[in-house]
């Protein structure tokens, strides 16, 4: 009787288990796909300044460049944010037989 009691216990418990980890994993898969999603964003705009930055200037007021500086600062830091989220995944990620 008592072992009939600890198995209904422990089934219960590894059920209680599995419905955790699938939701923990439905958070994960969703927290990935955001991150994808946002990292596509910041690649797109940062060739989008990039190719703004390689523009001449036509002006030559200490403002006109303070602001593209501050592009530059804002182009290097989405860099930065983008290297830094995809250099774990780049690592987990088995190499192929060519490499």
């Amino acid at each position: 009787m008592f072992s009939v009691f600890v198995i209904v216990v422990l089934t219960v418990l590894l059920g209680i288990s599995v419905w955790k980890n699938i939701k923990l994993g439905m958070v994960i898969l969703r927290m990935e796909d955001a991150i994808e999603e946002c990292l596509d964003v910041i690649d797109e705009r940062y060739e989008k300044m990039t190719e703004i930055l390689s523009r001449p200037l036509f002006f030559d007021s200490p403002e006109v460049r303070q602001v593209v500086d501050d592009i530059k600062g804002v182009r290097s830091s989405l860099h930065n944010v983008a290297l830094s989220l995809t250099q774990n995944a780049a690592e987990d990620e088995p190499k192929g037989e060519d490499e």
